[in-house]
């Protein structure tokens, strides 16, 4: 019975079985029909979908982005020089005063301090030129501003404890950043107007082969980013007052206990203020306001950081940046003092050195023995307000470039400064104890300062935008060129911290003098590149990449300069093709090292150079076979030299 029961049950379900078979094949075949059918929608072009558009919209973003790093390097810079120079400028002034360092610091010999902490920062961007391409190229153009800012939010913090050890220390770090960050600074601009012509022609060829620019074909971006940069930074100048005026300028004494003993101003003194007292305050401010103050500037310090960091983009793509370290750390030591063989460099030189001199001039000669020695030392950041205003104000005056020839920038302020030189080696008023007769030299000064201002506007902007038009089409060689820019810039302020106890007329003689050189080499490189005169540039070698596993798509992926070579730029390409050639044969040797029974002749006529060669004599006759034999002859002894083997 429970057989016949089981049987029962197996022939039921073999029914139903045949009974649902036809009904499951309907349903798979629909089910399958349905999956195809959304397969088929899913990989299908959209119709919806527009891949014009879309890269519209994603280039469009990508030129946003290249305006905010604009934005955002500039700001970033505008803030750090505005903590820095407000903070130095209360800090020597407090200093200054005797009652403060004898009653604060007794004898920590304060005074003594302050002049090696100006030393360090003045004298250590001297060797900038040594240092400063490779530590652009090992961090990047982006991460070198981050470090020095970084620095520059190390000198404020140290101001917390004032000591020997603390503020010395930190002002040679602040020295060895300063060409660094600059020349980082100017590198980064030019390099986002590139980017920015990169970004608004991707459609066409060399952008999306990644070739060389056409020449000038990023100029009105420079002109343009360039004018942005120097109208926010220039308002460093206007910030960098507000701890004077918010803070110090309520202690500092009335100008007829200031200058009592001061006899003469302006072109007939001898150093800054000659006979100026040696107490400036009415009473010492508190601590805790002076603490107060330094946490609200390592606050906008540690913002400049968090800016470069987060803002900021990077300059160059990843497979350019492994690009400009793989040439090797010995060849970009060098290349900075190759390239003062370019003539376009070399005549921009007293540019370069006039550039730094007018603008320390502005805020240390001419606002202390014109501005302070007859207006009394709370003037002091009227002065400098004003002269900052300017800059900022007039360097929107560079877009007119967009329109009219690049020299009628550094022309233009070139000739508004020696007006003004001339104008001050004649100018000398007498200090003023009164007030009706400090208000008649008062508007006067101001408008000097406003007119230095202009032609510091048209100098600064001139200078970075010339260099910047001049090699737009060589992004691989804006590092050196603006460090030796800036180098020669530090030079310059080394030059105005060593003068400072010279006559002002010989002061102002020397900014004459360096303005009219200036402007004859300017002419004399003007003239020279509308005869077509080819720049002599040192050839930058191509990138050496020894990661193995590693290969780039192309062959050749690195931005190589067209410009003429020299006999000598020839014979490095020879030499460094022989290294390559010899580089293979190591590496067939190594891989061949475990295979036996290979004899010498194998092993010479092998190689890629002995083919070469026996292919050149097999053109040239019987006298290039000899060469040839010659040339593997010596080859396998340098191998078996190697290898350790006497032929």
């Amino acid at each position: 019975m429970e057989a016949t029961g089981e049987e029962e049950l197996v022939r039921e379900a073999d029914h139903l079985a045949a009974c649902n078979g036809p009904i499951n094949e309907l349903l798979n075949v629909g089910q399958e029909g349905n999956i195809q059918d959304q397969m088929e929608d899913f990989l299908s072009p959209q119709s919806e979908y527009n891949e014009e558009e879309e890269e519209r919209k994603y280039y469009r973003r990508k030129r946003l982005g290249v305006i905010k790093n604009v934005l955002a390097a500039s700001v970033g810079a505008m803030i750090l020089y505005s903590v820095y120079m407000g903070l130095l400028q209360m800090q020597l002034i407090l200093h200054y005063d005797t009652t403060y360092r004898e009653v604060k610091y007794s004898n920590l010999g304060l005074e003594d301090i302050d002049h090696k902490m100006l030393m360090g920062i003045n004298v250590t961007p001297i060797i900038g030129l040594l240092y400063t391409p490779i530590l652009i190229r090992f961090l990047g153009t982006k991460w070198m501003m981050f470090l020095a800012s970084g620095i520059y939010a190390l000198f404020v913090s140290t101001n917390y404890w004032e000591r020997y050890y603390t503020l010395v220390p930190s002002a040679v770090a602040i020295g060895v950043a300063i060409v660094p960050f600059w020349a980082s600074l100017g590198n980064y601009i030019t390099r986002m107007a590139q980017q920015y012509y990169e970004y608004v022609n991707y459609k066409e060829e060399h952008v999306q082969e990644q070739k060389k620019l056409p020449k000038g074909a990023c100029h009105n971006y420079i002109i343009v980013f360039q004018s942005i940069f120097h109208i926010i930074f220039h308002l460093s100048f206007v910030f960098a007052e507000f701890p004077m005026i918010l803070v110090l300028n309520g202690y500092l004494r009335e100008k007829d206990h200031i200058l009592w003993n001061v006899k003469h101003c302006g072109a007939t003194v001898s150093g800054i203020i000659p006979g100026i007292n040696t107490t400036v305050l009415t009473n010492l401010p508190s601590s805790m306001l002076l603490i107060k103050v330094e946490s609200v500037l390592m606050g906008f310090a540690f913002l400049t950081m968090i800016i470069f960091l987060v803002l900021c983009g990077a300059a160059y793509r990843p497979t350019e940046e492994i690009d400009l370290r793989s040439i090797g750390w010995g060849t970009i030591f060098q290349l900075p003092f190759k390239h003062l063989r370019d003539y376009r460099l070399r005549l921009l030189c007293p540019f370069f050195i006039y550039s730094g001199f007018e603008t320390l001039f502005a805020v240390t000669g001419f606002s202390l023995s014109y501005g302070v020695c007859v207006l009394g030392l709370k003037k002091l950041w009227l002065l400098v307000f004003v002269y900052g205003l300017s800059c900022s104000v007039f360097s929107s005056l560079s877009l007119s470039l967009l329109r009219i020839p690049r020299w009628t920038c550094l022309v233009g302020g070139a000739v508004v400064h020696f007006i003004l030189l001339v104008v001050l080696l004649v100018l000398s008023p007498s200090p003023s104890n009164t007030l009706d007769k400090s208000s008649v030299y008062l508007v006067p000064l101001l408008v000097i300062s406003v007119l230095w201002g202009l032609g510091t506007a048209l100098n600064k902007t001139g200078v970075s935008t010339l260099l910047g038009m001049l090699y737009a089409e060589e992004k691989e060689r804006l590092d050196f060129v603006f460090t030796i820019y800036h180098w020669w810039q530090a030079i310059a302020i080394f030059v105005v911290y060593l003068w400072s106890r010279l006559p002002m007329r010989a002061k102002l003689s020397i900014l004459l003098a360096t303005l009219l050189l200036a402007c004859y080499c300017y002419w004399v490189m003007e003239r020279r590149l509308a005869m077509d005169v080819r720049p002599r540039l040192p050839r930058i070698p191509r990138p050496r990449h020894k990661v193995k596993g590693y290969r780039y798509l192309e062959e050749d992926n690195s931005d190589e300069s067209d410009s003429e070579r020299s006999e000598d730029n020839v014979r490095d390409d020879e030499e460094e093709r022989e290294e390559d050639e010899e580089r293979v044969v190591e590496e067939m040797e190594a891989e061949g090292r475990e295979e036996e029974g290979q004899d010498t002749q194998s092993l010479g006529g092998d190689s890629p150079k002995a083919r070469q060669r026996g292919a050149r004599g097999h053109q040239g006759g019987e006298r290039g076979e000899k060469q040839a034999d010659g040339g593997d002859s010596r080859q396998m002894t340098r191998i078996h030299e190697r290898k350790g083997v006497r032929l």
